[in-house]
């Protein structure tokens, strides 16, 4: 049985922020909220590496003291300017709160305050108000509608600019679309990892681990990789395709603009044509079922292209091109030039205005992705939002980091919680007809 909603008092009496480090050991802000009922809620600021060109900027100090990355300004904007802002506002009007600190902020990409620091203080609010409802974050959000465990997308090698561009492509990754639970999706991808850096290491390929957890692969060739995948799923007792299947994140914007792309790793050079018939022999060769900034954020007569032509086998995630923005999103659909939206709160800046991105994806009939950043911390609300949203799919990472373990591992206890409720999304999540 789950704790009963209360009446409380949910007005805001102090908003403070500090310094905390993420995973790459680079500073970042958590906020912390408490409510005159004495409820509390806390939330820290992830940071990419792959970013888009439209996503809300992060403030940072500059200079030369921890590499110009420093949160000082962040944190005093929260301590001072916003704190004062929201004080006496009630916690449980979300959207007013969002709105306020967007006003405030008073640019486009908020610049001014920095995105680090609204994203953490309206996740804080958003987690002090789930607190006063004697609620956990998930139930919050779902205010009483169906909801199931999403799908995990879980990187096995790490490569572009998560693993020192050794590998153009940024995330190989799978999806245990043959499990039927969230403990047990976890537990196939287990066994692939493991299966994975046997053979990385008995070929002599493995060389650490890249920003997200997985595997920092030493290969010839981009699609090295994605034989090695499909080995190790086989090597794990899996079926390729069927038990388990591959999802890419190209992020070309990390090597290409102007309709052109540089792939590094086989020093040669592509238009946006021959991107497209190179991932279109991939998608025949091996057993995608999802891919990721197919084309760089610039190139939206290739995004459409890729979407015509293989829309309909394959989900068509977009980051970059989309950046959590439901303006955006209703841009893309109308094209049509992807099927699937990935979300992002730190890339959005708020959590009303990544709630809208996702409502904006589903108006589309779209799938929808809510996703970590590489630079992230061990705050667990996304796994929250991906569930209490019925979201459909997850992507945090890798194995081999606690900040991602963590993740994976509270939806494990929001399964357990719903028991005989629980419901797996599986490969029903998936933008494939």
């Amino acid at each position: 049985m789950f704790t009963a909603p209360c009446q409380t008092d949910t007005r805001i009496t102090q908003l403070r922020a500090r310094r905390v480090w993420d995973s790459r050991g680079r500073p970042t802000l958590e906020a912390e909220v408490t409510l005159a009922d004495g409820s509390t809620g806390r939330a820290m600021a992830p940071a990419g590496a792959s970013r888009g060109s439209r996503e809300a900027l992060e403030l940072r100090d500059g200079g030369t003291r921890l590499g110009g990355l420093d949160v000082t300004q962040a944190v005093a904007g929260v301590n001072g300017e916003i704190a004062a802002l929201l004080r006496g506002m009630d916690a449980a009007d979300q959207a007013g709160i969002d709105a306020a600190m967007i006003a405030r902020d008073g640019t486009p990409a908020k610049a001014r305050l920095g995105g680090n620091a609204l994203v953490a203080t309206s996740l804080a609010v958003l987690q002090a108000s789930a607190a006063a409802r004697g609620l956990p974050l998930w139930q919050h959000l779902a205010a009483g509608d169906p909801v199931s465990l999403p799908l995990p997308e879980i990187q096995i090698f790490g490569g572009g600019a998560h693993a020192g561009r050794r590998v153009d492509i940024q995330d190989f990754m799978v999806m245990p679309l043959g499990a039927t639970s969230f403990a047990q999706a976890l537990e196939m991808t287990a066994e692939v990892y493991g299966a994975a850096g046997a053979l990385m290491q008995a070929a002599g390929k493995r060389q650490g681990v890249a920003d997200e957890g997985g595997y920092w692969p030493v290969f010839a060739a981009n699609d090295e990789a994605l034989g090695m995948l499909v080995r190790a799923i086989e090597h794990a007792g899996l079926r390729p395709g069927r038990d388990m299947a591959i999802s890419l994140d190209i992020a070309a914007s990390e090597f290409g603009e102007g309709g052109r792309y540089r792939l590094g790793l086989e020093t040669r050079e592509l238009d946006t044509a021959q991107l497209i018939e190179l991932l279109g022999g991939w998608l025949d060769a091996y057993p995608i079922v999802s891919i990721e900034d197919p084309l760089a954020e610039d190139d939206e007569a290739g995004m459409v292209e890729f979407t015509r032509r293989f829309g309909r086998r394959v989900q068509i995630i977009g980051d970059d091109y989309l950046v959590t923005a439901a303006a955006r999103i209703d841009h893309a659909a109308a094209l049509p030039a992807c099927n699937c939206a990935l979300i992002k709160p730190n890339q959005a800046g708020t959590v009303s205005e990544t709630r809208a991105a996702l409502a904006a994806a589903r108006r589309a009939g779209w799938a929808t992705v809510i996703s970590a950043r590489s630079g992230e911390t061990e705050d667990v609300a996304i796994a929250h939002l991906a569930v209490g949203w019925n979201a459909g799919q997850l992507k945090v990472g890798s194995f081999a980091s606690s900040e991602r373990m963590a993740k994976w591992n509270e939806c494990l206890r929001i399964e357990e919680a719903l028991g005989a409720r629980a419901r797996f999304a599986g490969r029903t999540a998936l933008a494939i007809d």
